[in-house]
C-alpha cells in the first residue's frame, strides 16, 4: 500500500487534524483549501510530519481546478491510497426564512460538489492500482434537519452521506472503500457562523477535531477486508 493521502479542507478544523496526524503517521499528505495561508499554517504546525506535506490553494467546487490538481498529483505519486473529504461550510443566515441563493450555493459547492469532483478525480487510479479508502465527514444534521444546522447544510449533509453509500454499493468489489463520519457538535470556528454562537462553557462540552481525527485514522487503518461504513460520534 503506498502512504499518500489527499485531505481537503486541510487548512482548519477537522481537515488540518486529520493531515497532521497522517503526517505524523508517515503518510504524504496532499492539503487542500481555499487559503493558502491556513495550508501552510497546517504544515508549519506538523512538526516533523509536515516535511511530507504539500499544499494546493483550489477551490473544490471547481471541477477544472480540481482535475488539474488531480492530474498533478497523480503525475507526481502514481496513486493515492487515501481521499478525505473535509472541506464544509455553514453560513450565518440559514434557516428557510433568511437563506439566499449565493450561501445556498455556497454550502452545496463545498459540501457536497466539492466531494462528488474530489472522489471523480481520484476514483480511476484507485480503481487501476485495485485499492483505496474515501473518508467523508459529514454531520449528525445528515440523520435528521434541524434549525440549528439549517436547510441547506442539512441537503449537503444527506446528499454526502448518499454518495458514500453509493460508493461502496459500486466500488467495493474493486478494493475501495467508503466511511461517512457523522459527529455532532465539534468545538471548531465554524460555530461562530451559527445565528448565536455558543458560551466558551458550552464549547467546552463538545467533541474537538482530533476525536473526529481519531474515528477517520481508525478507519484507514483498518485491513483492507474491512469497512466501516458509516460512524456516528456525539459528545458524550
Amino acid at each position: 500500500m503506498n502512504k499518500i493521502a489527499v485531505v481537503t479542507g486541510a487548512g482548519s478544523g477537522v481537515g488540518r487534524s486529520i493531515a497532521v496526524k497522517l503526517g505524523a503517521a508517515g503518510w504524504q499528505v496532499v492539503l487542500l483549501g481555499r487559503q493558502a495561508r491556513t495550508l501552510n499554517e497546517t504544515i508549519a504546525g506538523a512538526g516533523d510530519g509536515g516535511k511530507r506535506m504539500t499544499a494546493h490553494a483550489v477551490d473544490v467546487s471547481n471541477p477544472a481546478a480540481v482535475r488539474r490538481m488531480a492530474a498533478e498529483e497523480l503525475a507526481r505519486f502514481g496513486a493515492i491510497e487515501v481521499l478525505v473529504n473535509a472541506a464544509g461550510t455553514n453560513v450565518p443566515q440559514r434557516a428557510l426564512e433568511v437563506l439566499s441563493d449565493a450561501d445556498y450555493e455556497l454550502m452545496i459547492g463545498a459540501n457536497m460538489h466539492g466531494a462528488y469532483h474530489c472522489v471523480q478525480a481520484f476514483l480511476p487510479a484507485m480503481r487501476k492500482q485495485g485499492s483505496g479508502t474515501i473518508i467523508n465527514i459529514i454531520s449528525d444534521a445528515a440523520l435528521a434537519a434541524s434549525p440549528k444546522a439549517g436547510p441547506g447544510y442539512v441537503m449537503s449533509k444527506f446528499a454526502l452521506r448518499g454518495l458514500t453509500q453509493a460508493i461502496n454499493a459500486e466500488e467495493r468489489g474493486r478494493g475501495i472503500r467508503a466511511c461517512a463520519i457523522l459527529p455532532g457538535d465539534i468545538n471548531t470556528d465554524l460555530l461562530d457562523r451559527r445565528p448565536s454562537p455558543p458560551s466558551a462553557e458550552a464549547r467546552e462540552k463538545m467533541l474537538t477535531a482530533d476525536d473526529v481525527a481519531e474515528c477517520a485514522m481508525l478507519a484507514i487503518n483498518l485491513p483492507s477486508r474491512a469497512i466501516v461504513e458509516e460512524l456516528l460520534l456525539r459528545p458524550r
